[in-house]
């Protein structure tokens, strides 16, 4: 049985998300390590994660567009490329400032070639597992926090957090670039094997047509909403973990737990919204988020960060794939790496803040317990704007689509 080259695509979606977006969330890692022995401000070196993020919004934009324009396999490689630069300037760094650039803005630009161009080329690719394909994908995240996350953490002990930043990005180089290699679009009008619905469901909107309407502001506030308020927890869960009695090994399992609990969380999400669609699916997933984060602030032994950090993963994990689902059946798949890359910019000015604001709230109250009371509000936000979510009137027009796999 000849193997539909879809699952290819998603297959090289996991490796490249692993490498290229687990090399980033890996800087929880570095924090404590960096701050030590360079005596750097945990405010200071989170600036570079907000920068990271900035720099990752505005590239999924930029990178989006061009996968549009040039194919993913183009966008994927120059991104790869960049972030190793990226990594190993930052290794060799010797100001904070620098290390803000090198890290935050280069590395940060370069991740964002990876996020939307990838998921949007999976769901050119998939009709019937559009979900799943996607949920798979974006899997590679969490895949990169329980794997890149201990490999740092091991390389730190062994020897310091350069030579650690200079090994993992020169892994960017070894791995994302022979497995862009891979990437491809789908054959314009062919069905392959019945799968694909390439260019077979348009809205008939403009990219911007599409970027005025109130679905796509709901879609992207809500991304927003929901980054913002997962991202500090996760970014400082290591940290937090260790300030409570754990060790720094255990604490790094902690957040790579949260990592494989989000890696699962994205395939039962996903095959459950392909099942019951995924605005129902996505507001179950924020509101069981918020109230994990709220749940920090009452664990302290090990066993309850495990446990914890179980059902947080799986929910803040679970919705992500969710989004560019939503994006590609309000607004088709013509203007979807555009489309999703601008809903992705305003995931990762959620992203940005977070870390930010988890390291300005610990340096001025000594506790991260203001973090948690502060995103379980703004995920609580997530919920209510999620459910404001209608579909655009020409599609509720439209005729229904074939029935194809």
């Amino acid at each position: 049985m000849r193997l539909f080259y879809g699952w290819v695509i998603v297959g090289a979606g996991v490796v490249i998300t692993c490498i290229g977006l687990g090399t980033i969330f890996a800087l929880s890692v570095f924090l404590q390590p960096i701050s030590g022995a360079m005596g750097w401000s945990r405010t200071g070196i989170s600036t570079a994660a907000l920068l990271n993020f900035l720099a990752m919004g505005a590239g999924s934009f930029l990178w989006g567009a061009l996968s549009d324009r040039f194919g993913t396999r183009a966008v994927v490689l120059c991104g790869g490329l960049l972030l190793g630069v990226g990594l190993m300037a930052a290794s060799q760094t010797g100001s904070l400032v620098q290390f803000q650039i090198a890290f935050g803005a280069v590395a940060g630009l370069a991740a964002g070639s990876f996020y939307a161009p990838l998921t949007a080329t999976a769901t050119r690719w998939f009709t019937r597992h559009r979900s799943l394909a996607v949920a798979l994908v974006t899997a590679g995240t969490g895949i990169g926090s329980m794997t890149v996350a201990p490999l740092a953490r091991w390389l730190i002990t062994s020897y310091e957090w350069r030579t650690a930043m200079l090994v993992i990005g020169v892994l960017a180089w070894v791995v994302i670039l022979p497995v862009a290699f891979l990437l491809r679009d789908p054959p314009i009008g062919s069905s392959a094997g019945g799968k694909t619905q390439a260019g077979g469901d348009d809205r008939g909107f403009t990219v911007a047509q599409a970027l005025r309407t109130p679905q796509f502001a709901a879609i992207a506030l809500t991304f927003f909403a929901c980054c913002a308020a997962h991202s500090g927890p996760i970014f400082h869960m290591v940290s937090y973990a260790i300030d409570c009695g754990v060790g720094a090994m255990t604490a790094t399992v902690v957040f790579g737990t949260a990592g494989l609990a989000a890696l699962c969380g994205r395939v039962v999400f996903g095959l459950v919204g392909d099942r019951f669609g995924a605005k129902r699916t996505m507001l179950i997933g924020l509101t069981i988020q918020a109230v994990a984060i709220y749940l920090y602030v009452l664990v302290r032994a090990p066993a309850s960060f495990y446990a914890l950090s179980l059902v947080f993963g799986l929910a803040y994990g679970g919705v992500m794939p969710l989004y560019a689902i939503l994006v590609r059946e309000y607004f088709g798949a013509r203007i979807m790496g555009t489309v999703f890359g601008a809903v992705a910019m305003a995931s990762t000015l959620g992203m940005a803040i977070g870390p930010w604001a988890g390291g300005w709230l610990f340096d001025r109250f000594g506790s991260y317990s203001w973090l948690y009371v502060a995103s379980f509000a703004v995920g609580l936000g997530a919920v209510a704007v999620a459910s404001t979510f209608r579909a655009p009137r020409s599609l509720l027009a439209a005729p229904p689509a074939p029935s194809v796999a």
